[in-house]
């Protein structure tokens, strides 16, 4: 006999969140959330329980918009990455990778730090 199937973390963090707003607002339900995002209900359902693996960019995606989720925190939970970030990557790979993987044992304050510089413009 198998085991039943565990959250994934996207599945488990998807359903804490709409559960969440589903306490005050009833169209938080997942037929009204799938209906919105364009999937069906057991599907959702089904995702947030682990039966299903996470859903495509473009539902993600939709996920988050309904959820008013960060679109990045949900790609990677999901353990995708987005198209535009794929192809920021492609552009200069072995740049990218070495400064992800530098940045890896960074504290956050750090890389912060460096976020804020390249965004400001003052590096």
């Amino acid at each position: 006999m198998r085991d039943p199937p565990q959250p994934t973390p996207f599945g488990a963090h998807l359903r804490e969140r709409r559960e969440a707003l589903r306490l005050t607002d009833r169209r938080f339900s997942v037929r009204q959330v799938a209906q919105r995002v364009g999937v069906q209900p057991s599907y959702l359902s089904k995702i947030e329980r682990g039966e299903q693996p996470p859903p495509s960019e473009a539902t993600v995606r939709a996920l988050a918009a309904e959820l008013g989720e960060d679109v990045d925190l949900l790609l990677a939970l999901a353990g995708k990455v987005s198209t535009e970030l794929q192809a920021i990557i492609r552009r200069r790979p072995q740049l990218f990778a070495e400064l992800i993987r530098q940045l890896d044992e960074a504290p956050d304050h750090a890389v912060l730090r460096i976020v804020r510089e390249v965004r400001d413009g003052s590096w």
